[in-house]
């Protein structure tokens, strides 16, 4: 992230931040920060996690924050007790998780940003380069003229012909977006104990067969058998 620069609005360079979501089971939930142990607090390095919204306090997000402090983020969740909540049971659990690096190359409103690699939207010549904007002469002798946004670098020149949908600038984008799944076990420790004592009492009885036919076999060799 040091050396990863995106442009911003204005198609200046700048380094880029990071973002994530979690998408949880109902029921599973952002731990409260005043039960989180201090070693763990100081591995989220003050990354605020919040829920997406009241109805739905089980999808979590973060960010935008400088990718170059968060190379990796720490999620504290608190699982739900299904003794005390009907809806839950123990079980497996999946949780998704997505991660973006960098601007976004649409706006909400669903325009295009700089940070895209623009296309020609015309086949001719290009007869004119003013700043950001090109003039490309048809075959029919109109003019057509296309505005790129800053950011991007053009990389024809006057008197090159150009294709419809050819790229005319470089790429200038740097981010992306990932996305994994996985899962967990929400377990009882009822359960656990109770398979540590099964597990223990069938070693002390496996232990107790074997110490009791080495006695057997001593027994037999003193009785000349």
């Amino acid at each position: 992230y040091e050396k990863r620069y995106q442009p911003i609005a204005d198609g200046s360079k700048a380094k880029m931040n990071v973002g994530a979501i979690a998408v949880m089971p109902e029921g599973w939930k952002l731990a409260p920060r005043d039960r989180l142990p201090k070693s763990l607090k100081k591995e989220m390095k003050g990354l605020a996690w919040a829920p997406y919204s009241k109805e739905q306090p089980n999808i979590l997000v973060a960010g935008p924050v400088p990718g170059e402090r968060y190379e990796s983020m720490v999620l504290p969740i608190l699982a739900p007790d299904p003794n005390s909540n009907s809806n839950v049971v123990f079980d497996k659990a999946s949780i998704f998780f997505g991660g973006n690096r960098g601007r976004g190359q649409v706006y909400p409103e669903g325009n295009q940003s700089n940070n895209n690699q623009f296309f020609s939207a015309n086949t001719g010549t290009v007869t004119d380069i003013d700043g950001m904007k090109l003039s490309v002469t048809l075959g029919d002798g109109t003019v057509a003229t296309q505005e790129v946004l800053p950011g991007a670098t053009i990389v024809v020149k006057v008197g090159d012909s150009v294709a419809k949908d050819q790229p005319i600038t470089t790429n200038p984008n740097v981010g992306g977006f990932g996305q994994a799944e996985k899962e967990v076990v929400l377990q009882d420790m009822t359960r656990v104990y109770a398979y540590c004592a099964l597990s223990v009492s069938i070693f002390l009885s496996q232990l107790s067969f074997v110490l009791k036919k080495k006695q057997f076999e001593k027994v037999q060799l003193a009785e000349g058998f």
